[in-house]
């Protein structure tokens, strides 16, 4: 059995829903080592999120950003938490919505995600910059 832990970041990105599976993956190459296993990802980050989705269709990441921006809005009147602007408290309720972390099989080396899967950063803040993730890689 083998344990393996290593930090790293994400690049800045956008406000909005990005798949970032290439992008996690190639700063994972230990997971060609993995026949069998697990892979989770935590984000350091309370004003953003990782979640598991439709990899093809950009719509969808696009149907996503507008769903949550409706679904919680900013500048409520209710709001007291409003140091960094009107979409800081807006990105942390959208950060706890989706989680902050992925538990990812891992088969043959590589991901075990189904046909159309892909990772998503939802990016809740309009200047969050780098995304920090540290990855815990088990398995044999």
């Amino acid at each position: 059995m083998m344990w393996f832990q290593k930090r790293f970041s994400l690049r800045p990105k956008s406000r909005g829903f990005h798949l970032v599976t290439d992008e996690i993956t190639t700063q994972l190459p230990e997971l060609a080592n993995v026949k069998v296993g697990l892979l989770h990802l935590q984000l350091l980050h309370t004003s953003a999120s990782l979640s598991l989705n439709e990899n093809a269709d950009p719509t969808v990441r696009q149907d996503f950003e507008s769903f949550f921006n409706r679904t919680v809005r900013e500048n409520e009147p209710w709001y007291r938490h409003d140091y960094e602007g009107p979409d800081d408290m807006p990105a942390h309720l959208k950060s706890s919505l989706l989680g902050t972390s992925l538990m990812l099989a891992i088969s043959e080396g590589r991901l075990a995600l189904g046909t159309w899967q892909g990772i998503y950063l939802g990016e809740h803040r309009n200047s969050g910059g780098e995304r920090r993730i540290i990855a815990t890689l088990q398995g044999e």
